[in-house]
């Protein structure tokens, strides 16, 4: 009888251990469940970081990471609901939507100076280089793939323009949370219509040098500087759809920053946009600024260089003609000169045709490291912090962080 009774106590212990454990285990996964359902393609993205590039304090490089964007970052929301016309209203829309509500995110606007142009190669594939110029900071890779008819893409991110400063290690989970507003802050970029873009500081403002941020104000939707990047990158199949794209929009140029673009496309089309008033001494009120748009085919008002040459290049001055009152008012004049020298040295090559490899050695030698021991020019952009060649007919990229060029390991190729 006692061990009947024990028997049975034993049964009975086992099956309140067995209900407590499935009912603590439908608990546990419908609570990851319920985390995953909110959190899902964030988790994934998070997960997907990872470090391809060691910093190198000896000469101010910082550490490079790659990233895969799951989902769509709700960039078809931001701009259904009229995108946004500061840097506080982008951000109040990242932390309800991406963070919902939970992680703080800032963002920053740093200083930058960068070239680029457009060529062709000798089997007559489009280029488009670029070379981002800063100081020491940490760099990101980010592979975008939204659908619903958004275009594929791949881009580049300065994460200090999201508060990661001082070329973090992104070592805490925190640091990698940040990083989910990276879609919304590319610099420059392709996608998987050939379609290629990046934005350069313009330096508009006063006489003191107080930099005016462009801040148009028109019944028009609005757009910030690097969201008007992702919309190109998103949504554009061509440059003329680029171009009637921007055309939409206002644009808001990050707090003490200003900036003009230039897009390219596979068909060797491309354009530089600026938002600009008359000339400097005016254009101290950035919401009064218009956009221009100079296209490759159609920019003689530029000068007899600019109208002769088909391939365009730009440096971190305004191109609009009679801005200036003289040439020493114009930043990255110099670099701006060498590269169009470097395309086409004796006025013969108006096309721009030039190997792969001699467009590496144009963003090799216009690399701020290498430009101010040439040149002996220093300013607070002393560091390229990544060069990119992408072609936009093979849609490949290269991708060379710190001016790396001669380290077969720090050059990273990447196809959509």
């Amino acid at each position: 009888m006692k061990k009947y009774k024990a028997k049975q106590k034993k049964s009975l212990l086992t099956k309140i251990l067995i209900i407590t454990g499935t009912a603590l285990l439908v608990v546990v996964v419908a609570g990851v469940s319920t985390i995953f359902g909110l959190w899902g393609n964030e988790i994934v993205s998070i997960c997907s970081i990872k470090k391809i590039d060691n910093a190198d304090p000896s000469t101010n490089a910082g550490p490079v990471y790659e990233m895969n964007i799951s989902g769509g970052y709700y960039f078809d929301k931001f701009i259904e609901k009229g995108g946004a016309s500061s840097d506080d209203q982008l951000i109040d829309f990242i932390v309800d939507n991406i963070s919902k509500g939970i992680l703080p995110i800032s963002l920053k606007s740093p200083t930058i100076g960068c070239s680029s142009f457009t060529a062709i190669n000798e089997k007559g594939e489009r280029l488009f280089g670029r070379n981002y110029d800063f100081s020491k900071t940490t760099s990101m890779i980010v592979h975008a793939n939204p659908g619903n008819g958004r275009h594929k893409s791949i881009s580049s991110v300065d994460l200090e323009f999201l508060g990661i400063t001082d070329a973090t290690e992104l070592t805490s989970i925190m640091q990698k949370a940040l990083c989910l507003a990276a879609p919304y802050a590319p610099l420059d970029g392709i996608n998987d219509a050939g379609v290629s873009c990046g934005i350069y500081m313009s330096y508009q403002g006063d006489s003191n040098g107080t930099v005016v941020a462009t801040d148009q104000d028109t019944s028009k939707p609005d757009l910030t500087s690097t969201t008007m990047l992702r919309l190109i990158l998103d949504y554009a199949d061509n440059v003329e759809e680029a171009i009637s794209l921007v055309e939409q929009y206002d644009l808001h140029d990050s707090a003490t920053t200003s900036f003009h673009y230039m897009v390219a496309d596979k068909t060797g089309a491309s354009a530089i946009f600026e938002w600009v008033a008359n000339d400097s001494k005016t254009d101290t009120d950035g919401s009064k600024r218009e956009l221009k748009i100079y296209r490759n085919d159609d920019d003689a008002i530029l000068g007899e260089k600019e109208e002769a040459n088909d391939f365009q290049y730009i440096t971190n001055f305004i191109v609009t003609p009679n801005y200036y009152t003289s040439d020493e008012e114009k930043k990255g004049l110099d670099r701006y000169d060498q590269i169009e020298s470097m395309i086409n040295p004796d006025g013969t090559n108006t096309e721009g045709k030039i190997t792969n490899e001699e467009a590496m050695n144009i963003l090799k030698t216009v690399g701020r490291r290498n430009w101010n021991s040439l040149e002996g020019s220093q300013d607070s952009n002393s560091i390229t912090v990544w060069s990119t060649l992408y072609n936009l007919t093979t849609l490949e990229s290269t991708f060379v962080p710190n001016e790396k060029f001669d380290n077969p390991n720090s050059i990273f190729k990447y196809k959509l």
